[in-house]
């Protein structure tokens, strides 16, 4: 990998462990990835690293539906799950293909960047 997409990687994935809507599945697997640079183990825990991201980002149709749901009123709240929706219908309109949260938007730029 070239060593500037590397490094761009590497500032994503911070952000993405960082961000408060990471799974913990994803920080695993963004910390494995991040021990792994550099290493014989960093092509296998690549591809690890890309099967999760692929898995937890969420495609802005699913969020609409999610959040238009009697579950997305439970975790969020009626009325957070109102604004969600509203929210994910304008990001769509936009020509988003993905939630706009901040781990969605690390897992976006990083999946671009390794596949």
């Amino acid at each position: 990998m070239e060593k500037q997409i590397l490094n761009e990687v590497i500032e994503e994935t911070k952000k993405l462990i960082a961000a408060p809507s990471c799974s913990q599945e994803a920080k695993d697997a963004a910390n494995a990835w991040l021990d792994a640079v550099g290493t014989d183990n960093e092509e296998a825990e690549t591809k690890k690293y890309i099967a999760e991201l692929e898995e937890d980002i969420m495609p802005i149709d699913g969020l609409i539906g999610f959040a238009g749901s009697e579950a997305g009123a439970a975790v969020f709240g009626a009325e957070k799950a109102k604004e969600v929706e509203a929210h994910a219908k304008e990001v769509k309109a936009a020509g988003g293909k993905y939630c706009d949260c901040p781990a969605c938007t690390a897992c976006e730029v990083i999946l671009s960047k390794l596949k």
